[in-house]
């Protein structure tokens, strides 16, 4: 049997499963601090894959991008200013790990970093940003619409 577009799973019982595979959104990041798509939209529970590719020419360790999903209500602000002493957990501090609904790792000139998860089941405003030091604030952040 062949499934162009699914993932299939059989059971212990002998019983076929199939799970669609992920659908893929494709953001870009360059040295203007800014993801190339702002918006995005999904159905609550869907299997969802961000893939970001960095255009930049700077650096890696002065300039790479990531893409992190946060939860429903979470205050970015204050999300950014807890997380900046902690380069070593890319920027994000252990007591707001909670608020993260995915993440990728970061990405340098040319790289290509991805993550798929399962989008939340509450219909909402999800917040995405970029947490490397002065990003989100210069405006590399978007919006993740679950309806």
């Amino acid at each position: 049997m062949r499934l162009v577009l699914g993932i299939a799973l059989i059971l212990a019982t002998g019983s076929l499963i199939t799970a669609a595979a992920p659908r893929t959104v494709s953001l870009t990041g360059g040295d203007d601090m800014k993801y190339n798509v702002t918006t995005l939209t999904a159905r609550p529970g869907e299997s969802l894959r961000i893939r970001l590719v960095s255009k930049g020419t700077v650096p890696k360790i002065a300039m790479a991008h990531n893409v992190v999903v946060l939860k429903a209500g979470t205050n970015v602000e204050k999300f950014i200013a807890d997380g900046a002493a902690f380069r070593q957990t890319d920027f994000i501090a252990p007591a707001q790990q909670d608020a993260v609904v995915a993440k990728t790792a970061f990405a340098g000139p040319g790289e290509t970093v991805e993550v798929v998860f399962t989008v939340p089941k509450k219909p909402g405003r999800y917040p995405y940003i970029c947490t490397f030091a002065g990003h989100c604030i210069a405006g590399m952040r978007g919006t993740l619409i679950v309806k």
